[in-house]
C-alpha cells in the first residue's frame, strides 16, 4: 500500500510540473498565477491556501471572448486532435480540446474504471447512447476496446432496436445513464427478453447510480446484473469509480486528480466527512488543464482503505439547490424519495418562480393513490408539501442522456 507521505510527494511533484506549464505556456492561467508568490507550493496544504480557484463561468467567459475554444491551452492549437463539449445543462456549452497525450491519459483512467467494474475480454458491451459531442462515450468505448471486450455502439437506435441488438448479441454489459437503464429495462420486458445475459450495468452521467432507491430500481429492472457507478465530466475527464468495498461510494482517481472539498460559500476547506463542493486539479490532462476547478458537485469526502472516497457518490449540485418556503431542496434528494415507489414510471417537477416565494409541484406517471402516497412521503421526509398530480402513462418526457426532470417557470 502506498504510504500517505509517498502519495502526497508524488502528487506534489506532478502538481509542480503542471504549474510550470501553466506559468510558461497557458494564456488563460498565466495572468492568474502572476502574483502568486512564491511560485511553487511547499505542500498540498500550501497549494490549497494560496492558489486561485477556477469557475466554469470564467472558462465560459474566456471562450466567448476568444472563440471558439478559449485560451486554456498549454500546447499550440495544431497539437490538439480531439474536440468535445459539455452538455450545457447549466449554461453555455464549453468546447474542450485534447492532445494525443491527454487523450491517452484519460483512456487509461477509463480503463481503470472498467477494470474495477470487472470487465473482462469475453464481455460483450452495448453502449446504449448516441455518440454525440460529449466526452465520456468515446473514452469508455476506446477503453473497452483496449481491454479486449466486444464493443457494440448503440447510437442512432430506438430503445426497441437496442433491445433487439442486445438480445441478438447476448450482451453481458450495458453502459448508459441510470435513467435510460430503467427505461431500457422496461422496453426489454415489453419485448419479452429475459435480460439474463446482462451481468454488469455501468451507469454514469447522473448521480442516480449511487442513490440507494435508484440502485434498488436498477437491480429490479436488471435482476442478474451488478450495478456499478462512475462519474466524470468533459472538462476533467473520468474522475471516480465505484468503491468495490462499499457500493454506492465513489473512489477518486488520485493519479490523475488532486481533489479538495470546500464550503461553497466561504470557499474554505471543510472537515473530512462534512459536505462541501468538490474541487479538482488535473494532474495528467496537462494540455487543457484545470487548476482548483469548482465542479459544482456536492460531496462528502473521506480517506478510507480504498483511497479518497466520496461517501454516497455525488449528493447533488451546489447550483441546483432551491429554497422553497424556507426549505433547502436538492433534485437528487427528491428523486431518492420518488424512486422508493416502484409504481412511478416517470416524473417531472415544476419550479415556479413567478410569485413572491418559489413553489414546487410534481407530475408522476402513476395512479392517484400512488401520487397521494408519494406526496405524503415527501412531506414526511423533506418537511415540505409538494403537490403531486397523476399523469397518464407515457405522457412525460424520456431521456437517453442526462435527464432534465426539473423545469422552471419565471
Amino acid at each position: 500500500m502506498t504510504s500517505a507521505v509517498s502519495r502526497d510527494a508524488a502528487t506534489l511533484s506532478a502538481l509542480r510540473g503542471l504549474l510550470v506549464d501553466l506559468r510558461d505556456k497557458n494564456p488563460f492561467y498565466m495572468p492568474r498565477l502572476r502574483d502568486v508568490s512564491p511560485p511553487m507550493p511547499s505542500s498540498l496544504a500550501d497549494f490549497a491556501s494560496r492558489y486561485p480557484l477556477t469557475s466554469k463561468a470564467e472558462l465560459v467567459a474566456d471562450a466567448m471572448a476568444h472563440p471558439p475554444y478559449g485560451t486554456n491551452r498549454s500546447e499550440p492549437l495544431a497539437r490538439f486532435t480531439r474536440c468535445h463539449q459539455t452538455s450545457g445543462t447549466t449554461g453555455q456549452p464549453l468546447r474542450w480540446l485534447d492532445t494525443p497525450e491527454s487523450w491517452a491519459a484519460m483512456t487509461e483512467d477509463w480503463w481503470e474504471v472498467l477494470r474495477q467494474a470487472g470487465l473482462v475480454p469475453p464481455d460483450r458491451v452495448l453502449f446504449a447512447f448516441s455518440f454525440g459531442p460529449f466526452l465520456g462515450f468515446w473514452l469508455a468505448f476506446e477503453a473497452a476496446l483496449k481491454l479486449g471486450a466486444l464493443c457494440i455502439p448503440g447510437g442512432g437506435m430506438s430503445s426497441a432496436q437496442r433491445v433487439r441488438v442486445a438480445e441478438e448479441n447476448s450482451v453481458t454489459v450495458l453502459c448508459c445513464t441510470p435513467t435510460y437503464a430503467l427505461h431500457l429495462g422496461k422496453a426489454a420486458d415489453e419485448a419479452g427478453w429475459d435480460k439474463s445475459s446482462v451481468r454488469l450495468l455501468i451507469v454514469a452521467g447522473e448521480p442516480g447510480g449511487s442513490i440507494p432507491s435508484v440502485r434498488t430500481r436498477l437491480t429490479k429492472a436488471w435482476p442478474m446484473a451488478r450495478v456499478f457507478d462512475h462519474h466524470g465530466m468533459t472538462e476533467a475527464g473520468p474522475v471516480t469509480y465505484e468503491d468495490p468495498r462499499q457500493p454506492g461510494h465513489l473512489v477518486i482517481l488520485e493519479r490523475s486528480f488532486l481533489a479538495e472539498c470546500i464550503d461553497p460559500v466561504s470557499l474554505q476547506p471543510v472537515a473530512e466527512g462534512r459536505q462541501g463542493e468538490l474541487v479538482l486539479t488535473t494532474l495528467r490532462r496537462r494540455a487543457s488543464p484545470l487548476l482548483r476547478y469548482r465542479t459544482g458537485d456536492l460531496v462528502q469526502m473521506r480517506r478510507s482503505a480504498s483511497g479518497l472516497v466520496l461517501e454516497g457518490g455525488i449528493l447533488g449540485r451546489v447550483d441546483d439547490m432551491v429554497v422553497v418556503r424556507g426549505v433547502n431542496v436538492y433534485p437528487s434528494a427528491v428523486e431518492a424519495v420518488v424512486r422508493e415507489f416502484p409504481e412511478v414510471e416517470e416524473f417531472q417537477v415544476t419550479l415556479d418562480r413567478t410569485g413572491i416565494l418559489a413553489e414546487v409541484d410534481m407530475e408522476v406517471e402513476a395512479s392517484p393513490s400512488v401520487a397521494a402516497a408519494l406526496e405524503a412521503r415527501l412531506l414526511r421526509d423533506m418537511g415540505l408539501r409538494i403537490p403531486v398530480r397523476p399523469a397518464e402513462p407515457g405522457t412525460l418526457p424520456r431521456f437517453e442522456l442526462k435527464a432534465r426532470r426539473w423545469r422552471t417557470i419565471g
